[in-house]
């Protein structure tokens, strides 16, 4: 199933994309997709709304597409989980998963302008896959147990400062959790149609130039792995969200470091999980 959330900032209303084509309102079964709903088989109860016909069309035309999770509870991010976006970063490949937290509050939706903030010169793209946990995961005993914890996927790009990021601070948050530095979906694919996480093409371009295209086959750590991974140190709740890192191509990478500016526009897409596409504005 594709779950979304429609309608202007902080108004946004429960949907579901079916596969027929057709937009369906979810409010009468729950107020909104967040943890809250995942936590109480909301993606259950929706499937069997679905198969008795009791969802009621949503007209969107002229909505705003939202974020497809409201109010994560946090994000997790993964570094240098691409050999070659190590690689051309000049870093080491690491041998555990590299792990940082973004602000939850950057998460916006699929199509809303990126801000870039102020005084930034190294604005940067990163085309990921989320990955949305649905049930508390906390000392799993096997990566195998880890994708049982997976509510579903979503496109990602986790917009980066370089400058905030690695020359202002000894961490990584501060260049990675900029206003709207997350555009997320437009989809909430829900698990069961994802047959293998491990087998999704990825690209973004920017301006019509495409720069970056892989696969997450060709990704250090596995999804099962980093959710198995991270339940030893943390505990994931439902509608948290991991972004699982990202191939080369980004600009601090590339020769000229052709870093973002007002009015460049960024496209990207993930196999079977929809497309984005995001202007650069001033903040």
């Amino acid at each position: 199933m594709k779950l979304m959330r429609m309608g202007p900032v902080g108004q946004e209303r429960p949907a579901l994309l079916g596969a027929d084509g057709v937009l369906r309102d979810l409010s009468g079964l729950t107020p909104d997709i967040d943890g809250a709903f995942l936590a109480d088989g909301g993606v259950e109860r929706v499937r069997a709304a679905l198969a008795a016909g009791s969802l009621p069309p949503l007209d969107g035309t002229g909505l705003r597409t939202g974020a497809p999770l409201a109010r994560p509870g946090k994000v997790v991010c993964i570094g240098l989980n691409y050999r070659d976006h190590a690689e051309e970063t000049g870093a080491a490949i690491p041998p555990r998963p590299v792990v940082f937290m973004k602000d939850p509050g950057t998460v916006v939706g699929p199509y809303d302008p990126v801000l870039i903030p102020r005084g930034s010169v190294k604005t940067d793209w990163e085309v990921e896959l989320a990955v949305v946990i649905g049930r508390r995961a906390r000392y799993l005993d096997s990566p195998a147990e880890a994708l049982e914890a997976v509510a579903g996927y979503a496109v990602s790009n986790d917009v980066s400062e370089r400058e905030f990021q690695l020359e202002y601070s000894g961490q990584w948050d501060l260049g990675k959790s900029c206003e709207s530095f997350n555009p997320l979906g437009p989809w909430l694919v829900t698990a069961d149609e994802v047959a293998d996480p491990q087998d999704l093409g990825l690209a973004l371009s920017v301006n019509g130039t495409e720069r970056q295209r892989s696969g997450t086959k060709n990704m250090i750590f596995t999804v099962a792995h980093i959710v198995h991974y991270l339940s030893q140190y943390l505990v994931l709740e439902p509608g948290d969200v991991i972004n699982t890192g990202t191939p080369a191509g980004v600009a601090l990478g590339l020769p000229d470091h052709p870093y973002l500016r007002p009015g460049d526009v960024m496209e990207l897409s993930i196999d079977g999980l929809g497309s984005q596409r995001q202007t650069l504005v001033p903040a």
